[in-house]
């Protein structure tokens, strides 16, 4: 992948919103459906409880406000909108272009399907759309796994679960926010994590954990470099929320200590395209990211994909921006 050339026009991140279903699925409740227990789950898993319900569109319509809501951007002035989503609530039309039209905007939209990768794939893709002149962006990650998640089967049910998390990434004069980013696909290991149309998640759990930590390692470490940064300059990674294992060994081969880690699966279970944007909301919102800081974000999906990017949290340039624009 190349790096981020030095007169690329830059972004930033202006809001963001989040968005997970009413219903709780807690472990306890798991244990009366199948042969599992709460102290098993969180052990193998770090997941204590998840959300449940709801649509695609209808996440993804309420994170999306929420994001805009925040940013102070007007609707009108969206020139594109991005739904990264494994999980579209129809095959035809991109559940993007149901958003669209309940959020009232008036541009192009569309669904980008890279797994749990999805919504690292959708950040740099926008980049990409703003180098090309579009002003603002709406980028979504939403997933709603619970319906294709069979609920007897005990390898997959105690993960997967539902959310939505948005940003809005507005253009900015000068450098923006991504320093480097990395990209991958191995599709020779479609069979370690997929779903047939109609049918339920099938995971080969040994399988997708091998490989999950090898390749979030070996992106992370690729964006670094293309970035000019090392692990020590990172204040905080924001990893896909799979496996707090998962989590735990890239982190120990990366060099990051886990106390620099988003971690909200303990609550929210894996939520696939959503759970980067819903880790990087909880961050935001704690007041555990100063400006000028590194942030780290890094996943990995059925495909199997990878992504991962290096921004530097810089909301200077945005206030900037939009003083002299008034």
């Amino acid at each position: 992948m190349p790096a981020v050339p030095d007169d690329v026009r830059g972004a930033v991140i202006s809001g963001w919103g989040t968005a997970l279903p009413d219903r709780v699925v807690t472990n306890h409740d798991l244990e009366q459906t199948m042969d599992t227990s709460d102290a098993w789950i969180a052990e193998r898993t770090g997941i204590r409880e998840r959300h449940v319900g709801g649509s695609t569109v209808g996440l993804s319509v309420e994170s999306g406000r929420r994001a805009l809501e925040m940013s102070g951007v007007d609707p009108d002035d969206i020139d594109l909108l991005v739904l990264a989503t494994t999980t579209p609530d129809r095959a035809v039309p991109a559940s993007a272009s149901s958003v669209q039209h309940e959020l009232g905007l008036s541009c192009g939209a569309f669904d980008l399907n890279a797994a749990c990768s999805g919504w690292v794939y959708g950040l740099v893709a926008a980049h990409g759309f703003i180098g090309l002149g579009a002003e603002t962006i709406l980028l979504i990650g939403t997933d709603t796994l619970a319906r294709i998640t069979d609920w007897t089967d005990r390898n997959t049910a105690v993960l997967f679960a539902d959310g939505s998390g948005a940003a809005v990434i507005e253009a900015v004069d000068g450098p923006g926010q991504l320093l480097g980013w990395d990209l991958n696909s191995d599709g020779s290991a479609e069979e370690a994590l997929y779903c047939e149309v109609g049918g339920f998640l099938q995971m080969e759990g040994k399988e997708v954990f091998r490989r999950a930590v090898r390749i979030m390692v070996e992106s992370a470490t690729a964006s670094m470099a293309r970035a000019g940064v090392t692990a020590d300059d990172i204040a905080l990674v924001v990893p896909h929320q799979a496996n707090i294992r998962i989590i735990s060994a890239s982190c120990d081969h990366l060099g990051i200590g886990l106390d620099r880690a988003s971690i909200v699966l303990d609550h929210t279970g894996n939520t696939s395209a959503a759970s980067i944007p819903l880790a990087l909301a909880a961050a935001l919102d704690a007041g555990r990211v100063a400006d000028g800081d590194l942030i780290l974000f890094v996943g990995f999906g059925a495909g199997m994909t990878s992504a991962s990017a290096v921004v530097r949290w810089n909301q200077r340039a945005h206030e900037h921006r939009r003083s002299t624009s008034a």
